[in-house]
């Protein structure tokens, strides 16, 4: 398959896998609202106009053209206003909370008495509304299962089989990322003409007939056990031949190397010295792990995803600068559904074993379930947090007011947050409208 195919199925399937992800999202919270008892007249993938929907008893189920979330309509969301029986004049901003409350209760029918939203039970309407994210984080978690017990991890430990040859030979530190761009003989970018200045070389491994998959048996006429000593031996023989045996399809080859001297990483600290190079990259195996380790590593990736959530605010700079004033994209900022759908298609593209394409997919899905699992459990409405927020506070309300010997408050009026809702919307609409900006003029790539 071309590389331009591999890229569009890299999109294509995580468009897929996102929409999948939104759908798991509002069924968790259609699930338990058709459980105690709501009627749910809408469940919709995406926003704006509909491209396809299908009634099924009380709800209409629906594809819209706009795949960025999705939502579940339940009944009686907002409750009734507090009435003394006095006429009120109403400023701007309360008539904008009626309003919406207006049209909330319209979706009330006869015989929705009973089943409308505000009148459940609080801890029923913290479990709806909860849902939702739990399933985000369900997903997740199932998707670090099939990677780490499905396909395993890459070992710490390179093996001896070859994964990648080098096309050509480019210094430790370079900028150049291609073997088309003339270099100097340290790895800078110049001019066709200039002293010294060239194509960088061809690679030694590449040359000698080296190939991804090859396992190397020895070199030198001596036998190699770890991929170590083959750096070892590679390292101090710069401008020398070497033979290297090979195993491959079954059988053996034998070939023949000579190392050229290259400003190379010599440990893990990142310490460059000029040493013999022949620029292979060994295979560092994946190894299966048990299922009592995804509760770790599923809590450590929630650790890091809770903290870069934290770190949003401070990161905004950062994105404007690269959507709109030509600044260089920090590999540290967050990243749109384009960006990631790129990262997707770019990988597929890449020259890698379908079974690491699999694992770099599953990762970001996993990553995506994940955020949207924290992202929506933020307590500011009207996100799935904010209602949470508003049911443990009507509750709290409810014991404090019977121990101060008062009548219970009644439902806590979440229409009130109206404002505040219209001011988060609208923010993230701008984050939103500026990471797709940033993601086309200016994305983080796998470079």
């Amino acid at each position: 398959m071309s590389g331009v195919l591999w890229t569009i199925l890299g999109i294509g399937l995580f468009a897929i896998g996102l929409l999948f992800s939104i759908w798991f999202h509002e069924l968790g919270h259609f699930m338990w609202a058709r459980r105690f008892g709501m009627r749910v007249p809408q469940f919709m993938v995406g926003f704006g106009p509909t491209l396809w929907s299908r009634q099924r008893g009380d709800t209409e189920h629906g594809i819209k053209a706009i795949p960025l979330g999705g939502y579940i309509r339940i009944v009686g969301m907002i409750p009734p206003a507090k009435s003394d029986g006095q006429p009120r004049e109403y400023g701007r901003l309360r008539r904008m909370i009626e309003e919406v409350r207006g049209a909330a209760l319209d979706d009330i029918e006869p015989g929705d008495e009973n089943r409308v939203f505000y009148k459940k039970p609080w801890w029923q309407r913290v479990i709806v509304m909860s849902a939702g994210p739990v399933h985000n984080l369900v997903l997740a978690f199932v998707f670090f299962t099939i990677i780490l017990v499905g396909f395993g991890i890459p070992a710490t430990t390179p093996s001896l089989t070859v994964d990648l040859v080098s096309e050509c030979v480019l210094p430790a530190g370079s900028p150049v990322k291609d073997c088309t761009t003339p270099i100097d003989s340290d790895g800078q970018t110049c001019g066709v003409g200039e002293n010294g200045c060239d194509l960088p070389p061809p690679s030694p491994a590449a040359e000698g007939g080296l190939r991804a998959g090859d396992k190397i048996l020895s070199v030198d006429g001596h036998e190699v056990s770890t991929f170590k000593a083959v750096q070892d031996i590679i390292r101090v023989n710069a401008g020398a031949e070497l033979g290297f045996v090979v195993e491959r399809d079954s059988g053996t080859e034998a070939l023949a190397i000579t190392p050229i001297r290259n400003l190379a990483y010599i440990d893990d600290e990142g310490t460059i010295d000029e040493v013999g190079f022949i620029g292979v990259q060994p295979l560092f195996p994946r190894e299966q792990q048990s299922i009592t380790e995804v509760p770790a590593a599923v809590g450590g990736f929630l650790a890091n995803a809770a903290q870069a959530l934290l770190n949003l605010p401070e990161r905004i700079p950062s994105v404007f600068g690269a959507a709109f004033l030509g600044d260089e994209r920090g590999q540290n900022d967050p990243i749109g559904v384009v960006g990631v759908s790129r990262l997707s298609g770019e990988y597929f593209a890449l020259p890698e074993p379908v079974s690491d394409k699999i694992v770099f997919f599953l990762g970001l899905l996993a990553s995506v379930n994940m955020v949207l699992f924290l992202f929506n459990l933020v307590p500011i409405y009207p996100l799935d947090g904010g209602h949470v927020a508003g049911a443990l506070y009507e509750k709290a309300r409810s014991v404090w007011a019977r121990v101060r010997n008062k009548p219970d408050p009644g439902p806590f009026d979440i229409a009130r947050l109206m404002p505040v809702a219209y001011v988060v919307a609208g923010f993230f609409v701008l984050l939103s409208g500026m990471l797709l900006i940033a993601d086309i003029v200016n994305p983080i790539t796998l470079n």
